[in-house]
């Protein structure tokens, strides 16, 4: 079976190797970098400072095609004479128009983060945390002319527990991915596949986020909320702590919500510091506490740890 595949970073490596699993003929790999930058400036940079996926690629002698846009006729040409049957998408920013999703033989297949129909979006990873989930899943789904809501194929579904950030949520993820894409081709030869469609009763749809929500506000969020702020973010956006003309940027490894009672504070208040380990305990909306360590003084240039520490000292 002779197979195409587009996407980015993690996701794009994973649905390579569960091709591979498969025992796919991988005719040509479409990194979404190469849509969105300089074609010199790029091939410099991985000839030069390769990333963990290009070096993937390059060991495994997969062959890289090289445009600006899965919907341009060379692509579609390209399409046409490897007489392609799979065209498998994952993190891809670029809509698909129907004169390219239609070409390949048997489909072409979308691989998204989430349970469909809920969670369709550019960051699924990140809102499913946001929104307080306890699960999320991947999705194989028929690519159509909308965003992430053509007929599924197979789903699974991934636990989140309480202390997944995005980029453990998104390691889950692609694992699954993997294998969801090597059972999906080998059913390909031996099953019958019945599409399902998705219910629009049911589906829901997150853009990308504002960036606002990296500064956190205890005095209008909750020690949950907070916690699932600082979760989503990461590895995205850090999340910053203010006090007066400073910046602490929060360490999302390194955080706890108390168990102690804190009625009599107000929001926002400090209850408690530890410059030895960088730490700030700060009361939320709730009345609750999280203590927070390992804090860094958001700075242009070096700082020293004496320095921060003394930064924490001051807080009053």
């Amino acid at each position: 079976m002779k197979v195409v595949i587009l996407g980015k970073g993690l996701m794009l490596a994973n649905l390579i190797l569960g091709a591979m699993d498969a025992g796919a003929d991988i005719v040509g790999v479409f990194r979404y970098e190469q849509t969105c930058s300089n074609p010199v400036s790029l091939f410099i940079k991985d000839w030069l400072n390769p990333d963990s996926v290009v070096t993937m690629i390059n060991q495994l002698k997969v062959n890289q095609i090289r445009m600006k846009s899965a919907n341009s006729s060379d692509f579609r040409k390209l399409l046409i004479n490897k007489n392609v049957d799979l065209l498998i998408v994952g993190t891809w920013k670029e809509r698909l128009r129907k004169e390219t999703f239609d070409i390949p033989k048997i489909a072409t297949v979308n691989v998204h983060p989430s349970l469909l129909p809920k969670y369709r979006g550019p960051n699924p990873y990140l809102q499913t945390i946001l929104n307080g989930e306890k699960t999320s899943g991947v999705t194989l789904h028929l690519v159509d002319e909308h965003y992430d809501s053509g007929a599924i194929l197979s789903q699974e579904k991934i636990t989140i527990s309480d202390t997944d950030t995005s980029k453990e949520l998104r390691e889950k993820s692609v694992r699954v991915a993997r294998k969801l894409v090597k059972e999906f081709i080998e059913d390909l030869n031996d099953k019958i596949i019945t599409p399902i469609e998705q219910s629009e009763k049911y589906a829901t749809y997150y853009p990308n986020i504002s960036g606002e929500e990296k500064m956190l506000d205890f005095s209008y969020q909750t020690a949950d909320e907070i916690s699932r702020t600082i979760r989503a973010l990461h590895p995205f956006l850090p999340c910053y702590i203010t006090h007066r003309d400073k910046f602490f940027v929060v360490n999302p490894y390194n955080f706890q919500i108390l168990l102690e009672d804190f009625t009599d504070y107000n929001p926002g208040d400090i209850v408690a510091k530890n410059p030895d380990r960088l730490s700030i305990t700060i009361v939320c909306k709730d009345k609750k506490a999280i203590r927070f360590t390992s804090l860094r003084l958001y700075k242009f240039g070096f700082l020293t740890k004496k320095y921060i520490e003394k930064q924490v000292n001051v807080i009053s």
